[in-house]
């Protein structure tokens, strides 16, 4: 610890001020605003008071114990970073990243231990081999344990519907799925789509397996996003990912996960009858995105695939898509629109949180873990919710 006490204003190593000033990735405006005395602070001319101190931890995100380290601590990220393609990936995990990975692992060892003590039965997904040969098979076998095939996509009104089937049959299939935008319930923490779209935790029990999207990213995004985190858990392996259709084709775990979102998706035999090559490529693209209810640029990688567009229009295509879509995105994130309430679906998840209420009622979990692992503040937020979600109280 490197601190000291002068009246009541604290002395703190200056290293471990910039290491969460900058790990914090305030705008840099927002800062100085909130910190007019960081300089002062930093060269030692003003201590700052425990209140500021206090203030400043909690701004920048950062554990208050933190700040009297003698250096910064080593926070690598507690899952496999399977990110590739990616020029810009940040030096370090962002602190909103973190502490989503850090909320999933806690939710998951909390329902892992429920889910033993009362006898749920294991997962059923299919276990597949990591192999080029097994996508296609893969895929037509999520499809069918899921019941989520082309038509059910195309029976949904809008690619919100479509979302929310999806994600309520990954579900009811054991998997528990939270689409978040933010961290926790905080609107102030939104997470970057440009940092991750999603992350798998496997569970070698069966009991529970997780994902998380990035509700941050559009609908369509996560539809991809929740299929290529469906296929880490297919091949046991968990991580960080891209979830980026435009990754390179050569054989790695998250390419070949790229390859069954795909596949689970458009499947290529649907797609051949579905694709009029004598319409403009462009407009097909709108039309079979809207059709699958999926992203158009995995329409366009599906379209390479199929060798309906040749490698170098491919990446023209693609860019001025990728885009279009960046200037036209005001960030869709799934759970920040409607009620608290209603958010907390897709937030928590509804398999998680009807365990985590009903153990709660029961009082084989406290209230005071319960609301740690909501996100939650007040024992009446949690009552309400319940009620929300039919429990008679």
């Amino acid at each position: 610890m490197s601190y000291s006490v002068q009246m009541d204003r604290i002395q703190v190593n200056a290293e471990m001020l910039r290491w969460a000033r900058d790990r914090s990735g305030l705008d840099e405006g927002v800062f100085a605003r909130a910190f007019p005395h960081f300089e002062a602070w930093e060269h030692g001319d003003k201590l700052p008071t425990l209140k500021q101190l206090q203030a400043f931890a909690k701004k920048t995100y950062t554990p208050f114990g933190y700040l009297f380290l003698e250096q910064p601590p080593a926070e690598p990220l507690p899952i496999a970073d399977l990110r590739i393609g990616r020029d810009t990936s940040p030096a370090r995990p962002s602190p909103h990243l973190l502490d989503t990975v850090y909320r999933c692992q806690q939710r998951q060892d909390w329902y892992r231990s429920y889910a033993d003590s009362t006898g749920q039965s294991r997962v059923s997904l299919p276990v597949v081999d990591f192999r080029p040969d097994t996508v296609t098979s893969a895929a037509g076998s999520a499809r069918h344990t899921l019941s989520f095939d082309v038509a059910e996509r195309q029976a949904q009104h809008t690619w919100s519907d479509a979302l929310s089937l999806f994600r309520q049959r990954v579900e009811d299939a054991g998997v528990l799925i939270t689409i978040n935008g933010v961290v926790g319930n905080n609107t102030h923490r939104k997470l970057d789509p440009d940092e991750f779209r999603g992350f798998a935790l496997v569970d070698n029990d069966k009991l529970a397996p997780l994902i998380f999207v990035n509700g941050a990213d559009t609908k369509a995004a996560q539809m991809f996003t929740i299929a290529h985190e469906l296929a880490h858990l297919l091949i046991g392996k968990e991580g960080l990912s891209d979830a980026d259709p435009a990754t390179p084709l050569q054989l790695t775990e998250e390419s070949w996960c790229n390859s069954f979102a795909g596949e689970f998706l458009v499947p290529r035999a649907h797609l051949e009858a579905a694709f009029n090559p004598s319409e403009p490529v462009g407009d097909e693209m709108q039309r079979l995105a809207t059709q699958y209810k999926v992203s158009t640029l995995v329409v366009l990688r599906r379209l390479r695939d199929l060798g309906a567009i040749l490698e170098d229009r491919y990446w023209d295509m693609y860019n001025a898509e990728l885009a279009r879509l960046k200037e036209y995105s005001t960030g869709s994130d799934t759970t920040g629109g409607g009620s608290f309430y209603s958010s907390q679906r897709f937030r928590v998840g509804e398999r998680f949180a009807r365990a985590l209420i009903t153990s709660t009622l029961e009082g084989e979990t406290t209230y005071t873990e319960a609301l740690q692992l909501l996100d939650f503040s007040r024992v009446e937020t949690l009552h309400s919710y319940a009620r929300r979600l039919g429990f008679n109280l």
